[in-house]
């Protein structure tokens, strides 16, 4: 009976410590939306911004840039000199970087300052994403790493989907200033929901710490990254030109309805990511890369109807919506525990790079060429993706 009993016993156990622990890995995913709506919300309030502070909408764009610069500049080193420090008082630390910057950004009435202040907010989102990936892994056990991390992704796609949406209705009715002062509310929300669920950890002892050239050297990494920076590289210049590019296929005026689907879709991918990538990671990658690339050929045959359009937009979403967790894993994996908190970092310079240069092939494309270039060149980055993806499988993407 003692027996039947420890079996028994042994057996909650082994059920408990495989749960998710939901609440912990959802303020690590708050945490992300708040990076991704602090970094992305003055696109929808430029007009607001432009007034507010005297300034052009040209110059009101920049904050977005200076947003972006921080986290190029802050993510590597961040993680080079945090590495030893426990996680949990390094994470509320963060949170509190983005309390004070969007807390300036709401008071300021200084174009010099606010840019300074969306520079420092960058810095707090280039250290978070440095270290939610490592977190959310270190939560659960190896066999649900995968579905830990995509929890904790899924703030990012909500932000994007109903986040921006949401913020310039805000903007609107009660003031783009009041909008940031909410944003900090939420931080203090924030603040209290990491110390109520989320468990510490300490950091890495320094002889157990890699450096980023070790980390470089490791067998697969550098395929992963040139996968990253080619996927993203080709979703930012359909995604930042989206406009133009439906104006072109004769659907101006639909954008936000198109990204809407975009955003709905990419949260069923996530969901469906999160389900499949503990078994299925490799095959997953290449589904995405695929059917990426496909939607591209059937946008370059120039189809413009309705239908046939927003089709293609919601496969785009189902390939894109999971690609952050995918790649990240796949990372992780290739990197080991001693490297992980390091590899997310470069991680998040790469993909802040190709978001930048997304933005200026894109554009030069549109000034030289047009929209209707899009297609091929995406083309041409996601059969890279795919064939680098595709060869990497012994380390960097294995089955």
């Amino acid at each position: 009976m003692s027996q039947f009993s420890s079996s028994v016993s042994a057996v909650q156990t082994n059920k408990i410590t495989a749960r998710l622990p939901w609440l912990a890995l959802l303020a690590l995913a708050m945490t992300g939306f708040i990076c991704i709506f602090t970094e992305t919300i003055p696109a929808g309030l430029l007009p607001h911004i432009a007034e507010g502070l005297s300034i052009t909408k040209g110059m009101a764009g920049q904050l977005v840039t200076a947003y972006a610069i921080g986290s190029i500049v802050a993510a590597i080193p961040f993680a080079m000199f945090t590495g030893g420090l426990r996680r949990r008082p390094l994470l509320i630390a963060i949170i509190v970087g983005f309390l004070i910057f969007n807390s300036v950004t709401a008071w300021s009435s200084s174009y010099a300052l606010t840019l300074i202040a969306r520079f420092f907010a960058g810095v707090s989102a280039g250290a978070a994403w440095g270290m939610v990936a490592g977190y959310a892994r270190r939560m659960v056990p190896d066999a649900l790493r995968g579905r830990a991390l995509a929890v904790a992704m899924v703030g990012t796609p909500i932000a994007l989907t109903f986040g921006v949406p949401a913020g310039t209705v805000l903007g609107d009715i009660i003031g783009w200033r009041l909008v940031f002062g909410l944003i900090s509310v939420l931080t203090l929300v924030l603040i209290a929901w990491v110390l109520w669920k989320v468990p510490d950890y300490p950091g890495q002892p320094a002889e157990q710490r890699m450096t980023v050239g070790q980390v470089f050297a490791l067998p697969g990494i550098r395929p992963i990254l040139m996968v990253v920076l080619t996927w993203m590289l080709a979703h930012n210049i359909l995604y930042t030109y989206i406009a133009p590019f439906l104006e072109h296929l004769g659907l101006k005026g639909q954008v936000s309805v198109v990204l809407l689907v975009f955003g709905i879709v990419a949260l069923v991918s996530i969901w469906i990511v999160g389900l499949l990538i503990d078994r299925y990671l490799r095959l997953l990658i290449l589904i995405s890369l695929l059917g990426f690339l496909l939607v591209s050929a059937a946008l370059w045959t120039g189809a413009s109807s309705a239908l046939f359009v927003y089709a293609a937009v919601a496969l785009w979403g189902l390939t894109f919506g999971g690609a952050a967790t995918l790649l990240q894993t796949a990372l992780a994996e290739a990197s080991g525990e001693d490297g992980v908190d390091i590899v997310m970092p470069i991680n998040t310079t790469v993909w802040n790079l190709a978001i930048a240069a997304g933005g200026i092939a894109g554009g030069t494309l549109l000034e030289l060429i047009g929209a209707q270039s899009f297609p091929g060149v995406l083309l041409i980055l996601l059969l890279i993706a795919l064939i680098v993806a595709w060869r990497a499988k012994r380390h960097g993407f294995p089955s």
